[in-house]
């Protein structure tokens, strides 16, 4: 048996949220409040049709961190390839003409489609204008492990982010040029700080970026 606080409290509720009416919740409260009461009734397969759509990041970890403890098979329909690398064994490709095709992960299903698209005439039947991915998932004991849906986003991300560090530290170097800055002890001082903090940013993330790699892999 499980305390009602404790299971709250897995969903992020504090033992104040329990006496605020569900009425006055944000949307993303909300949306625990369905996935907390949705993982206490037992079944054997769950179907969900697009379930990350309006969550915000917090909800989704929740959900994918339900979803790979939930015991029975489930069965996912989503355009999200985070959630489904994260959580499906078995990935369903429907071509929209009633033919489906089995594949390992994302990937492999979209270099599928884009084999297809190639082979295509410009006016061959149907094209490949509608696809859908569904994700398949067996029992926890052989589901994946990679990246959390908040860890693939900033992953998505991290990229821009060491450009944008890199050039925020470009600009205060630049900045050491100025005859305005040098001449000033107080300005010239701030400026080397600011750019010792900024290549502390950027030390950390390439780490954090070796690091998501790797747990990728």
């Amino acid at each position: 048996m499980i305390h009602v606080a404790s299971w709250a409290a897995r969903f992020l509720f504090s033992g104040e949220d329990l006496n605020q009416p569900v009425g006055r919740l944000s949307g993303g409260e909300r949306a625990r409040i369905l996935i907390a009461q949705l993982m206490l009734h037992p079944a054997d397969v769950l179907l969900l049709d697009e379930p990350t759509n309006d969550l915000d990041i917090p909800t989704l970890e929740i959900l994918e961190e339900s979803l790979l403890e939930y015991r029975g098979a489930l069965v996912l329909v989503t355009h999200d390839r985070y959630l489904l690398d994260r959580v499906s064994t078995l990935v369903l490709g429907l071509d929209g003409l009633g033919k489906v095709e089995g594949f390992a992960d994302y990937a492999q299903w979209d270099a599928w489609r884009q084999s297809r698209r190639a082979n295509e005439t410009p006016d061959g039947p149907g094209g490949s204008q509608r696809s859908r991915s569904s994700g398949v998932v067996s029992p926890p004991a052989v589901r994946k492990k990679k990246l959390s849906y908040g860890e693939a986003r900033e992953f998505a991300t991290i990229e821009q982010r060491i450009a944008a560090a890199e050039q925020d530290l470009h600009a205060k170097r630049s900045a050491l040029e100025d005859p305005a800055i040098t001449s000033d002890a107080g300005r010239l001082r701030r400026i080397c700080d600011e750019m010792g903090e900024a290549q502390k940013t950027i030390d950390y993330l390439y780490a954090r970026w070796a690091e998501l790699e790797k747990k990728q892999d």
